[in-house]
């Protein structure tokens, strides 16, 4: 599935993102996201500082839903994906590092935030939600 190229403002890091996963047993568990990154038009990543539940459910069952919001007016865009792999080292989790500073930096959390891994998905769906607007 092709991201369209206006869901690129929500996946800016402005706004924080959730995202939810399952266990093998249909546990399900949410957290929020620091970074929703676009990779290509058919994949995005995320910064993993944070989360061992999460991490520990996409290695029992790959299939992810992630909510990110435009911070213009509020829309939230969903996506349903399936993650791919991990990246620790190379021009992804640089990049993702290096927004992943910004980000620290603008909330005063400098030293709180340490990105670990890029983890990649495959997006599977992705619907823009309309009707959740915020005036």
């Amino acid at each position: 599935m092709k991201l369209p190229k206006e869901i690129q403002s929500a996946l800016n890091g402005v706004i924080p993102s959730t995202m939810a996963t399952c266990s093998k047993d249909g546990i399900p568990n949410v957290g929020f996201i620091s970074q929703v990154f676009y990779v290509n038009e058919e994949q995005v990543a995320i910064s993993h500082q944070f989360f061992s539940k999460t991490s520990q459910n996409l290695q029992e069952n790959p299939k992810a839903h992630i909510q990110v919001v435009e911070p213009g007016d509020g829309t939230p865009w969903f996506l349903d994906v399936s993650f791919s792999h991990k990246e620790t080292s190379g021009d992804l989790f640089d990049q993702m590092d290096m927004q992943l500073e910004a980000i620290a930096s603008m909330c005063g959390m400098e030293d709180i935030f340490h990105l670990e891994a890029a983890y990649v998905f495959d997006v599977i769906s992705v619907r823009k939600g309309e009707e959740a607007q915020i005036h």
